[in-house]
């Protein structure tokens, strides 16, 4: 009898927390490394698409993505932002509106980037390399993890493979599948395992980066699967193709990425652990230069590259006003995105800087 008890306390408790879970809201945080807001709000430029040291095939990618406005060419290029997002969203950073994201860290590259991003403040002090340290800062998803509310319910996924060091996952705690990671999951489904195959089976352009589709392939399962209430999604291709000086290529990375995103809230909006109760946020770590001359600057970012430290912010979801572009004269930061986060999830935030204005 006692027994039986047990079991039926259990099953309660269980329930009881499955119930917690499904009301409770959910984030999605993307991040596209080092993707300009020059293309994000005017599509290709014509500096590079017809620069045939950095284009191929330059009549095919004209095809692909030009088109006489920028409002038509960031279209072709983002057709989702360009269209939900910027019905049932708020679209942050089109300097040419003097509508300005920065960052606040003075690196201007990737991990101090990523620290600003996930903490809510700059920290040059201690983050100013691209080195596999751990982060001595509390990222938002730890403090998440932490949390009574959220333990367990964190995961992270990312292409670059110094994430595990960025969200110090020996202290945190939190899944950390990037680089060439295999699946995290205790219990991986068929197509996970089939992802961990064919990633040992695929050529390796870069050393520490893998391809976003296996990111992003093994961020879909988790959601199917693991259910997160908050999930990091770090695509890293757009950063490696231009630094590969592969303007072509960083164009059609962005196009997919834009379908992947696209993906994630069509699944999103038809599982009822998420549905109407989900918000998505996305950001760059930095932005890149504007030359095409000898320095060849739009390839690199760094503090000594000009408009380096330009970003921009999307978000949309269950929590996010639907503001659209914002065409105001204001000034944003990244460091005010973690903050925004913990605001949606009712979470203290040890940061100083102000959520963004786009909550409901």
């Amino acid at each position: 009898m006692k027994t039986s008890l047990k079991i039926i306390f259990l099953a309660l408790l269980l329930f009881t927390q499955f119930c917690r879970g499904q009301q409770e809201d959910k984030v999605i945080i993307i991040t596209l490394d080092g993707l300009r807001w020059q293309e994000l709000f005017g599509g290709a430029d014509s500096l590079f698409i017809n620069n045939e040291a950095f284009v191929d095939h330059i009549g095919g990618l004209n095809n692909l993505f030009w088109a006489e406005t920028a409002q038509k060419r960031r279209k072709l290029l983002f057709p989702f932002f360009w269209s939900h997002v910027e019905e049932k969203g708020v679209i942050l950073g089109n300097r040419w509106e003097n509508n300005k994201v920065n960052l606040t860290n003075t690196m201007v590259f990737s991990y101090p980037g990523y620290n600003e991003i996930l903490t809510g403040k700059a920290d040059d002090a201690r983050i100013n390399s691209n080195k596999k340290n751990y982060n001595p800062n509390k990222t938002i998803l730890e403090i998440a993890n932490n949390s009574r509310r959220f333990k367990q319910k964190v995961m992270a996924f990312g292409s670059w493979d110094v994430f595990p060091f960025i969200l110090n996952e020996k202290r945190s705690g939190i899944p950390v599948n990037a680089g060439y990671r295999s699946s995290l999951s205790k219990h991986p489904s068929e197509k996970a395992l089939f992802l961990d195959k064919i990633q040992q089976e695929t050529p390796k352009r870069w050393g520490g980066v893998r391809f976003d589709v296996f990111t992003h392939n093994y961020a879909m399962e988790a959601l199917r699967h693991d259910k997160p209430d908050l999930l990091y999604i770090a695509y890293g291709e757009t950063d490696d193709f231009a630094h590969d000086g592969r303007y072509d290529d960083y164009l059609k990375s962005a196009n997919r990425t834009d379908k992947m995103i696209q993906e994630i809230w069509e699944y999103v909006n038809i599982d009822p652990y998420y549905k109407d109760k989900t918000s998505i946020l996305i950001t760059t770590d930095h932005g890149r230069g504007t030359g095409t001359g000898k320095n060849d600057t739009w390839r690199g970012h760094g503090e000594e590259i000009i408009g380096a430290n330009q970003t921009w912010i999307i978000a949309f979801g269950s929590k996010i006003k639907a503001r659209g572009e914002l065409k105001s004269k204001e000034q944003y930061f990244t460091s005010q995105f973690a903050p925004t986060i913990a605001k949606i999830l009712e979470l203290d935030l040890n940061s100083e800087a102000e959520e963004l204005p786009i909550l409901k």
